[in-house]
């Protein structure tokens, strides 16, 4: 797993006014955080797990390759910051999990008779209401 600590030295904020709750303190503080994320520049990541970053979260990326995640929920620049951080190690982490391998199996013989039992209580409903 990734060092959380020097990931962070990796990303830069840029603060800015939002919209929202906060009444006049929206109209006079930069309170919105924008979290970037510059991935083909991160030296902790390795090539495998930047491309598989890249396609996870392709509709989050810029065309420079950038991460950009934002938060305005909360009212101050140091609470956005830590909900914009935990964000994005929440998007990490499951960008980066390995998709378990599906094994195949074969129906059981109890789903097969369960199936053909539905597919005969469907026939009669529809055979009986030609009778009426």
């Amino acid at each position: 797993m990734i060092n959380k600590n020097l990931i962070l030295k990796e990303l830069s904020f840029k603060a800015s006014r939002s919209s929202g709750s906060g009444g006049q303190n929206v109209n006079k503080v930069s309170t919105k955080i924008e979290l970037r994320f510059d991935i083909d520049s991160s030296l902790l990541l390795a090539d495998t797990e930047k491309n598989r970053i890249k396609i996870k979260l392709k509709n989050r990326i810029s065309s420079e390759n950038i991460l950009i995640i934002t938060s305005d929920s909360e009212r101050t620049q140091l609470r956005n910051k830590k909900k914009a951080i935990e964000i994005f190690f929440d998007l990490l982490e499951k960008a980066l999990r390995k998709p378990k391998k599906r094994i195949k199996t074969k129906p059981t013989r109890a789903s097969k008779e369960k199936r053909l039992k539905e597919k005969k209580i469907q026939s009669d409903k529809k055979k009986y209401r030609k009778m009426d």
